[in-house]
């Protein structure tokens, strides 16, 4: 099967004018928000865009960006850059224009924030970056749960209004994957009249939902149809919290978890493979872990997030590169901020992370059995087609000795 890359290389001759924007185009632009394009393209209302490909060139000059080098964290697709440079070789995106690009990392305080603009001719795509490598930005995830609004989704509110005034007549699709996709949808609800009036879509990409239900907000409401929630088959991340019962669901060749990498989204021409609902397994954990989250009181959920937080942060790492590369010091690190946690919060985190690994597991295992019995249909459709084939020669050659 195809995915964003194969996308690229057989679609990308098309240009955006030849072959209108669509569902894919939208999950590329949402995963290029994970791009550093600091001192590359200019910040919001300084300065024009700047071409793709010309952004593309700077950004693998730089030393520490050469192709095949490049790692862009431990959960963050490392097919990114790739993605960049076929983007950057193709008439469907070499000339879209970059600006608007800025980031925000404060570690001390647990926020993180970056976005993009892209004009695509007839419309700018507010891409706003998921959560990255750095812990502060997977602090802020936590929150989510326990804050109706976290500063990210503040700045994603700021971040369109901004883009909406300096270019006001363009019409606008803010998006993003995971907790960009979230972000997006947060900016779109809150955002003046105005400007919702301008919006033809909003693209959630396995986003995690609310603190609370904003979908019977008038404000909400006025969207009228137009936000776009798309999940893998065992969406986990996507089905957080309170989310749209409205989405649509696309197949995946990982298992588990690992279906939240957009680069696993399987796609068929300009379109992501459907399938009719989320896997069995993937309802049951979903159900599971909402009932947790819902279990605990909304006063001490902060305690918990906080507890997460601390507790991967022990070691002094910054980042879950830092985790992985020294794991065992980071591992001993965090054993001893388990112990120093009081035995509410610490239980609350053994049940967390066992909900999580055991759903996995099981996710897992269901996927495998999934992809089984889809490969025997497919051998059996093609053990079928041969015999009607074989079948039609033979009663062609009878006929021609008659």
């Amino acid at each position: 099967m195809a995915n964003l890359l194969d996308y690229l290389d057989w679609r990308g001759d098309l240009t955006l004018e030849q072959d209108p924007f669509n569902e894919v185009d939208n999950l590329i632009l949402a995963e290029l928000s994970f791009v550093n394009f600091q001192g590359i393209v200019p910040g919001p209302g300084e300065g024009k865009g700047v071409a793709l490909s010309r952004a593309a060139a700077a950004f693998f000059r730089r030393p520490e960006h050469r192709p095949g080098e490049l790692s862009m964290g431990v959960l963050v697709p490392d097919e990114i850059p790739l993605m960049l440079e076929k983007m950057a070789a193709t008439p469907r995106f070499r000339d879209l224009a970059l600006s608007g690009y800025t980031q925000h990392l404060d570690e001390k305080k647990g926020e993180q924030f970056a976005a993009l603009t892209i004009d695509t001719g007839d419309g700018l795509y507010l891409s706003f970056r998921g959560t990255d490598d750095t812990l502060a930005g997977w602090r802020e995830d936590f929150l989510m749960a326990c804050r109706p609004e976290v500063p990210a989704q503040r700045r994603a509110l700021e971040y369109l209004r901004t883009v909406a005034a300096a270019f006001p007549r363009r019409k606008l699709r803010p998006g993003g994957h995971s907790k960009g996709g979230n972000l997006a949808v947060y900016a779109a609800t809150f955002a003046p009249a105005a400007v919702q009036r301008r919006i033809r879509a909003v693209y959630s990409n396995d986003g995690p939902g609310f603190f609370q239900d904003i979908f019977s907000l008038p404000q909400y409401v006025r969207l009228d149809g137009r936000v776009i929630s798309i999940v893998p088959k065992s969406s986990v991340v996507g089905m957080l919290m309170e989310h749209e019962e409205d989405y649509t669901v696309v197949d995946s060749d990982q298992q588990g978890l690992m279906q939240h990498d957009g680069f696993s989204w399987q796609v068929r021409g300009n379109r992501f493979v459907r399938l009719g609902q989320v896997t069995r397994q993937g309802s049951v954990v979903n159900a599971e872990i909402r009932d947790w989250l819902r279990s605990i009181p909304m006063e001490k959920r902060e305690n918990f997030a906080d507890g997460l937080y601390q507790v991967l942060s022990a070691s002094g790492a910054a980042t879950l590169t830092d985790l992985k590369e020294d794991s065992l010091r980071a591992a001993l690190a965090m054993v001893r901020a388990m112990k120093e946690l009081d035995k509410e919060t610490r239980d609350g985190l053994v049940r967390f992370v066992g909900l999580v690994f055991k759903g996995n597991l099981l996710m897992m295992l269901e996927d495998v059995q999934l992809q089984g019995e889809s490969r025997r249909e497919s051998a059996e459709k093609k053990k079928k087609t041969r015999r009607r084939s074989a079948g039609k020669e033979d009663r062609e050659t009878a006929s021609e000795k008659k």
